[in-house]
């Protein structure tokens, strides 16, 4: 059965003519892939299409030069834009769009994410955690407006799916998954291409992640690892916070490791936190109890305050939902 917010989005995209298209601040791949492959998909139908994030782009998606296409929202407004409809891709609540959320009151919002905590903010919300990448609900949109693919367009779609599954590694790594992946790569998509945004690293990288293992402490009988980066440490290493991108990942690598958290201190007095976990933790309720979403394996969430003192607090959290969350599966398989 077609979903109806699916059709509904489908035919306002269709019927406009000028459409900005929007992703979350804090960009990952999935975001960038989507908003760019919805963007380029509508400019070939023949629409007026910008597209916009209201945050730093890591310098390391510019390897693919289509990212210069997207607009910071100071951009957006010189521009005197004024889109008939704003699609909102990977986005889970208003202020994850940031600024952008001025357009709200003017025109009509479309929605489109897979995750569970989102807030359902759009005049018309296609939401569907089944997907294990908003790009892979992207795809379906182009397909059914009948967007036309080639190389560019099969890689930068590709790259969403690729990055929010792990390379594939990931338990949302499904049936779905691949055969989507498999479909852009029978259209030109390029997976060794996507693999180059995070293997042309700088040697500064290497020693900011050896000051991040330096820090690391290990909970629970080592079912947590956790570190952190100061805002010091950032500097110290002649890196900024995109430096640190896939760090977590490196620490739920860990055997033995079912949760692993991975704060950074942005500006001073602002701390992003990471979580991902393997099997069965669900890090989306630890990151909606802190003011943020996300999925069950990967999910975060952004906390004003002093870095050490939110260190404490986040992890005596984590271990109290971990110790329940342990104690009520255990509960369950003795059933």
């Amino acid at each position: 059965m077609v979903n109806r917010e699916f059709l509904s989005i489908v035919a306002k995209l269709s019927e406009s003519n000028n459409i900005l298209v929007v992703g979350h601040i804090m960009p990952d791949g999935d975001d960038i892939s989507s908003v760019l492959s919805a963007k380029i998909g509508l400019e070939r139908l023949g629409k007026n299409v910008l597209a916009g994030i209201d945050w730093r782009i890591p310098w390391y998606f510019y390897e693919f030069e289509e990212v210069n296409q997207i607009l910071t929202y100071e951009q957006v407004k010189e521009r005197g834009f004024r889109p008939e409809v704003v699609l909102i891709v990977d986005a889970s609540s208003p202020d994850r769009v940031g600024q952008f959320q001025e357009f709200f009151d003017s025109t009509t919002v479309l929605l489109m994410d897979h995750h569970a905590t989102n807030t359902l903010f759009g005049d018309h919300n296609w939401v569907d955690t089944k997907f294990g990448s908003t790009a892979q609900m992207v795809v379906r949109v182009n397909n059914e407006l009948g967007v036309p693919y080639d190389e560019k367009l099969a890689t930068l779609n590709l790259m969403g799916i690729a990055t929010d599954t792990g390379f594939f590694r990931y338990s949302n790594a499904d049936e779905t998954v691949f055969s989507d992946a498999t479909k852009l790569v029978s259209l030109g998509g390029k997976v060794h291409l996507v693999s180059r945004i995070f293997e042309n690293k700088r040697i500064e990288q290497f020693k900011l992640l050896s000051t991040m293992v330096d820090h690391l402490r290990l909970e629970l009988d080592d079912k947590i690892v956790y570190s952190y980066l100061s805002k010091e440490d950032y500097e110290s290493n002649n890196c900024n916070e995109d430096d640190s991108g896939g760090f977590v990942g490196e620490l739920r690598s860990l055997r033995g490791v079912e949760l692993a958290i991975f704060l950074s201190e942005y500006d001073s007095g602002e701390v992003h936190i990471s979580f991902r976990s393997k099997d069965w933790f669900d890090c989306s309720k630890l990151a909606t109890m802190l003011g943020g979403g996300g999925h069950p394996r990967a999910a975060g969430c952004t906390i004003k305050g002093d870095l050490y003192v939110i260190v404490e607090e986040v992890i005596r959290e984590a271990k109290n939902l971990f110790l329940a969350s342990l104690n009520s599966l255990t509960d369950s398989m003795s059933k």
